[in-house]
């Protein structure tokens, strides 16, 4: 830790300021000595010199100095897992082999840790997910905290930078289902706003949310980055709600949730981008539906397919939907076996 490091952003890692992703990595650092770097040129992203608040980007190469001397050791994680929780995380293991593990994340558990999520996420808990391996596996990719589904894991650095790859450049096909207020119109289609963050109340940017952008303002707008989502409308209860099939072509914070919000058709049980405030075009306002309809988050990562590294097999893991989800279903009359697996394939 004492000489020049050149470090790669990863997949799961790009769209944040260069600061925060610093400290998460080394969290003696303080934001006195990053700054310190900055100001000296001593950091550096790509050769450039930056800001604390440059935001990096998923493949970047960041020149990072020998950390200060007499900085504080790094925190280490605390070793072994609960039992309780050990026997949770393995229980939603979908598939795995020697290189790979797939998981059905569920929701509220979130896939890392960061401001406030204390110990017990999914990257916490890899060590129960072992398996007799040497190696902890590595997430590839993440699901929001509330958002349930197939998250893949590597069980080597070789194979995480492979389907890092694989995801960085789209070779992977990922579809999302929801519930959402109202029926889209068209029932099949694509949306295109760009989306920036808009800052969070907590001292340290917490609480971010995406703000849509206008396709045509998107080159025009700070911060902004362009975000592609295709959707498919499976079924309906009336003008109510409907089951929404979701591709994100794009892989920006918070995609889908702001982009149905956006269009008017917010996801069910979405405070944040669904809240009393956001008008929808179902029969009412905001993404609760009352009754017996469960306030959490109705968004669902089904279904990811991929060519294996290794076998060069094409590999599709589907995710059984969380109990939540499957009371709305059966509520509403909707069945996973009266839909395709992936309706865009069939469209085309």
């Amino acid at each position: 830790m004492s000489s020049v490091q050149t470090i790669r952003v990863g997949h799961d890692e790009g769209d944040q300021r260069i600061d925060r992703w610093l400290k998460k990595r080394f969290p003696q650092l303080t934001q006195g000595a990053v700054e310190k770097w900055c100001r000296t040129g001593q950091l550096r992203v790509d050769g450039a010199r930056v800001k604390a608040n440059t935001r990096i980007e998923t493949g970047q190469e960041v020149r990072v100095p020998p950390l200060p001397e007499g900085a504080p050791p790094p925190t280490t994680p605390k070793p072994g897992v609960k039992q309780s929780d050990a026997e949770m995380i393995q229980s939603c293991v979908l598939w795995r082999d020697e290189h790979i593990i797939a998981l059905n994340k569920p929701p509220g558990l979130p896939s890392q840790g960061g401001s406030g999520q204390g110990d017990r996420h999914v990257d916490g808990l890899t060590a129960a997910l072992m398996f007799g391996f040497k190696d902890r596996p590595k997430l590839v990719h993440r699901l929001d905290k509330d958002t349930s589904g197939v998250l893949l894991l590597a069980r080597t650095d070789r194979i995480a930078r492979a389907l890092s790859e694989a995801f960085r450049h789209r070779l992977t096909r990922k579809i999302y289902w929801a519930a959402v207020a109202g029926v889209p119109h068209p029932r099949m289609g694509s949306i295109k706003y760009g989306l920036v963050k808009a800052p969070g109340r907590g001292r340290g940017g917490e609480g971010e949310k995406m703000m849509a952008v206008h396709p045509s303002a998107v080159a025009t707008t700070e911060g902004a980055k362009r975000a592609h989502t295709d959707y498919a409308v499976l079924d309906a209860l009336g003008a109510r709600v409907s089951w929404a099939a979701m591709v994100p072509i794009t892989g920006r914070t918070h995609q889908l949730r702001a982009h149905m919000a956006e269009i008017g058709h917010p996801i069910v049980g979405d405070g944040k981008y669904g809240g009393s405030g956001q008008e929808n075009l179902g029969d009412g306002w905001g993404a609760q539906l009352g009754g017996e309809i469960s306030r959490k988050l109705h968004l669902h990562a089904r279904m990811i397919r991929f060519e294996h590294p290794i076998t060069k097999k094409l590999i599709t893991i589907t995710a059984p939907l969380p109990e939540h989800m499957l009371r709305t279903w059966k509520t509403f009359g909707w069945s996973e076996n009266d839909v395709p697996e992936d309706p865009f394939a069939e469209a085309s």
